[in-house]
């Protein structure tokens, strides 16, 4: 008889928007939920530093959430880095690139990053793995889009010989969308939660807190971010 593996669920979280609604996503649904972070060298280094701070959010918000958090765990990939240069590793202008793709695409990212989280997963005996990837708002990079990522769950669960399953919460969510998913989820308190103390900014400016949370309001992750909670605030007023 074939071991059944419980629905534990492993989060890759940055300490972004988007992994920080996606955490308070898993541990509404899952029994238990650890964390993943990445540190690769990224010039926003400022969503690494902004992660204790929302696990220790999202515990206080809800008893049950305090009670399913489990184990986080860092990893460094500055190995992508040595692949090439893009704007999210080196200090240069955010650009098209020939391509089509902007040079804030870093080859390969999410692909390693499932790669590396399915091992963990593994050994921590964790079957769901949850990314913030979404087709519906993203500047076009092909590794979040959902045929790969269903793909990807395919090769992952034959490569460590377990079923994973591999859940995008936001994949067909534009970014009002997300912000009303986090209210829904954890109601004024984790939207301004995750204003205040999560990081989306390129640029790595958390000097001034917009309406919408910290961020130099000029690169396309601010732009994107302004935009959504813009028309969130006005969905909601409406209500």
């Amino acid at each position: 008889m074939s071991r059944q593996y419980p629905r534990r669920a492993l989060v890759l979280f940055s300490g972004g928007q988007d992994s920080a609604t996606c955490l308070a996503w898993a541990l509404a649904r899952y029994p238990h939920v650890e964390t993943l972070g990445f540190d690769y060298g990224q010039r926003h280094q400022a969503e690494l530093h902004c992660r204790d701070t929302l696990r220790q959010g999202m515990a206080a918000l809800n008893p049950n959430w305090a009670k399913r958090l489990g184990d986080d765990h860092l990893l460094d990939t500055n190995v992508l880095g040595q692949l090439g240069a893009s704007a999210m590793t080196d200090h240069v202008a955010i650009a098209t690139q020939a391509d089509g793709l902007p040079n804030t695409f870093v080859p390969g990212r999410n692909l390693l990053f499932f790669t590396l989280a399915a091992a963990l997963a593994y050994r921590r005996e964790l079957s769901v793995l949850v990314g913030g990837m979404s087709q519906t708002d993203y500047s076009g990079y092909p590794d979040c889009r959902d045929n790969t990522l269903k793909a990807l769950q395919v090769a992952l669960s034959l490569g460590v010989d377990r079923p994973l399953t591999v859940e995008t919460p936001l994949m067909w969510l534009d970014k009002a969308d997300a912000w009303e998913l986090a209210w829904q989820l954890g109601g004024d308190a984790l939207a301004e939660l995750l204003r205040v103390d999560t990081h989306t900014c390129y640029l790595n400016e958390r000097r001034i807190l917009h309406s919408w949370g910290y961020g130099c309001g000029e690169c396309p992750a601010c732009l994107l971010r302004a935009q959504g909670h813009r028309q969130w605030a006005v969905r909601r007023r409406s209500l």
